[in-house]
This record gives C-alpha cells, structure tokens and sequence, in this order.
C-alpha cells in the first residue's frame, strides 16, 4: 500500500534517527495491520518514521525507528535481545548514494512495497523519493521485516532488517 503522508518531515537526517524496543503505540500518520501464520502484526508509518507492534499469545513486541525528542539511543548497526518468549535481532545500514543511483532506488523499492499485500510506504510532500517503506514477512515460525527511510538531501538510504521468533527452549 502506498500513501502520502500529510505531514512535513520531521527525521530529516539519517544521522536523527533513533531505536527503541518496548515502546508504547505512537500517533501514526498511516498504519497496516496483518495476520501472518497467528500473529498480529502493525506496521506503523510516523511523522518521524516508523514503528511495528507484534501481539501474539506469548505476548507483544515492538520496535520503534525514529526520531525521538530526549531518546539516547542512537541507531544501532545490530542488536539481539531476548524480549520475554521472543528472540528480538535488528541490523541498520546507511547506504551514500549519487543522486541518480538514489532515483532508482528509491523508485524500486517504492514499486516493490506498494504492490505488496504486506508492504506500506509513504511518501513525504516535497520530494517524490522522500518516503519510509516497510516490508513484513512470516518464514518457519519468525516474524521479518524490512523498513527503508531515504534521505534525498543528504543521498542516504537508512535500511533495516528485523527477525523476531520465539525462544528455543521455551517451552511453547
């Protein structure tokens, strides 16, 4: 699905952006929800980027990727953490690109998530390859997704991958 996010930018460097696990539902500008193998699963695009909230009998889950007024975490390249029955990985990247490499991406990726039944990307006014996309999957008993958030000021492309699953040993 794909949006226009009525709102100005208000994460405007890669360097602005923050992680945060366990955060309580920000006000979002566009949400998605799925339900994928039992799981419930928001995909959540914020003026400042994005948010996921997963609920699912062992409990809930969610990840926060944005600019956040007071946050001291900035955003990590990996984490892995256990989240009470789940085993919580995250990987960021930012990849520097020329202005035309950047075109292209950006309109591949904004192709690839709004055609898909579990994507949402929204674009910020102003620039057509100013925009946050988000990918949700669910493979072997995991939950995945990737977020892209572009930059076409700076040429920068924050990407993330996340994987939640439940904890080996367990019990469940």
């Amino acid at each position: 699905m794909l949006t226009t996010l009525n709102t100005a930018y208000s994460d405007t460097r890669a360097a602005d952006l923050a992680w945060a696990l366990g955060r309580e539902p920000l006000p979002a500008l566009a949400t998605l929800d799925l339900e994928l193998a039992g799981t419930k699963i928001q995909l959540r695009l914020l003026g400042a980027s994005h948010q996921v909230l997963i609920e699912e009998g062992r409990g809930l889950c969610s990840e926060t990727v944005a600019c956040i007024p007071g946050s001291s975490t900035p955003l990590p390249l990996g984490v892995a953490k256990r989240v009470d029955d789940w085993e919580y990985e995250f990987a960021a990247r930012v990849e520097a690109l020329s202005p035309g490499a950047f075109a292209g991406r950006a309109q591949e990726l904004l192709a690839l998530v709004s055609d898909h039944p579990q994507g949402l990307a929204g674009v910020f006014p102003g620039s057509p390859h100013a925009f946050t996309a988000m990918l949700a999957q669910y493979h072997e008993g995991q939950v995945h997704w990737r977020t892209w958030h572009a930059y076409p000021q700076d040429g920068q492309l924050v990407a993330t991958r996340t994987r939640v699953g439940v904890r080996v040993g367990s019990g469940v």
